[in-house]
């Protein structure tokens, strides 16, 4: 993989993981066109990835502190419960602490939540899903079904739930759907934002939780992808096309997170409900063609 190639990489990587229309999709498709080959299975697109994660930390940074500060404090108040339980066995004194005492400590249990269907769906069929990604055919179909999620999510009510009220149920629900959105294709911030919106979110806080619950996801993925690193004979001038094209992943991710969250208050996704539809057509055609 040349320079220019991770660079163009990056940039629609950072463009299509917060605009709705398909990282992978997208990653996917330009393969095929620049007919790029590698040795290193999925490490450039995880390293992809992760620059995004980046922008996602310096955007919410505010926010993802709180949930840091929100973790340590309930793991602190669990393991101290567990120890007034065992002291009860022999004094039969002690009181417990709550656990989740903020909002912030139950948006933490709601992301929790949410990522446990992901987690799953990724370890047990990620070759399914890379495999998948191999496909022009499933990327386009994908596409086109990214492009009704967006129409939907263009047409449904708008509530007015928050971390303050959101059900764990629907955190269930939310995690499923981004366990979906790991397709080839399907976007997973239009399908998680969709999701959000139809549980009742409010635009500002779907937008957030939708960002933010990809964080432990990219985390896990990067994690299960470390033993390429040292099973894969990487050239050393291809590990600065990496970096590079991860560096130009996180400055473009950045940018088109402060634009999503202009668009989603205007709650218009037409553009790229035809866009999505359009390129998963393109794509559908491509694979009968090349």
């Amino acid at each position: 993989m040349s320079l220019i190639e991770a660079i163009i990489m990056g940039i629609v990587q950072g463009i299509a993981e917060f605009l709705p229309v398909s990282s992978s999709g997208h990653l996917a498709i330009f393969k095929h066109i620049l007919k790029i080959e590698t040795d290193t299975g999925m490490l450039f697109d995880i390293m992809l990835h992760f620059g995004t994660l980046v922008a996602i930390f310096i955007a919410f940074r505010s926010d993802i502190k709180e949930l840091i500060v929100g973790g340590f404090g309930i793991l602190g108040r669990f393991f101290y419960n567990i120890f007034i339980l065992l002291k009860k066995v022999f004094t039969k004194k002690g009181e417990y602490k709550k656990v989740i005492k903020t909002d912030y400590d139950r948006f933490v249990m709601l992301i929790i939540v949410s990522t446990i269907p992901t987690g799953l769906a990724g370890v047990l069929f990620s070759d399914v899903f890379e495999k998948m990604g191999e496909s022009l055919l499933i990327t386009g179909i994908c596409l086109i079904i990214t492009a009704i999620l967006l129409y939907i999510a263009d047409h449904c009510s708008v509530g007015n739930t928050t971390m303050k009220d959101a059900s764990y149920k629907k955190a269930g629900i939310i995690g499923t759907a981004q366990a979906f959105a790991i397709s080839p294709g399907i976007s997973r911030s239009g399908t998680t934002i969709t999701a959000c919106l139809l549980c009742g979110f409010t635009k500002e806080f779907a937008v957030k939780y939708s960002f933010i619950m990809s964080v432990p996801a990219v985390l896990g993925a990067v994690v299960l992808d470390i033993p390429d690193l040292f099973t894969s004979d990487i050239e050393s001038d291809l590990i600065i096309n990496y970096v590079i094209g991860t560096v130009v992943a996180a400055i473009i991710g950045y940018i088109c997170i402060i634009t999503m969250l202009k668009i989603v208050k205007k709650k218009k996704f037409i553009g790229f409900t035809v866009y999505c539809a359009i390129i998963g057509l393109i794509a559908i055609i491509a694979n009968f063609v090349l």
